[in-house]
């Protein structure tokens, strides 16, 4: 059973950078989406930034710029380094796996389509 365990986060001002680590373990398929979501408080669960088996990476306009995902395949680890942090980032942060590929916005960013979760992260940006 496929696990990811996250680290990370915290609390900074606006402008400052954070960086989220997801550790992922047993995950065996040769084909997979991997991204970060973002659940800003009391708005829906939002995917933000998306790698995939073909390396293609995509990033939603609000990040674009701003955040890197990236996929250490020797160390099984996705990391979303986060820069020029505002306050509208503020949430919980999930990292997520899915064993498909997905070529349209609506299914990559979807959250259904994802079957595996971390435990999400904190992540505070003040004013």
């Amino acid at each position: 059973q496929a696990q990811l365990r996250q680290s990370g986060g915290g609390s900074v001002q606006a402008g400052g950078s954070l960086r989220l680590s997801c550790e992922i373990s047993e995950y065996a398929s040769y084909k997979y989406s991997m991204g970060w979501f973002h659940k800003a408080p009391g708005k829906e669960l939002e995917g933000i930034a998306i790698i995939d088996s073909n390396d293609f990476i995509t990033y939603v306009k609000s990040v674009k710029g701003r955040f890197t995902i990236s996929l250490d395949k020797a160390k099984n680890t996705l990391g979303l380094q986060m820069n020029r942090l505002n306050p509208e980032d503020t949430g919980l942060y999930y990292c997520a796996a899915s064993p498909n590929v997905y070529y349209t916005e609506n299914t990559r960013y979807s959250a259904d389509m994802y079957r595996t979760w971390g435990q999400g992260t904190q992540v505070t940006v003040s004013s």
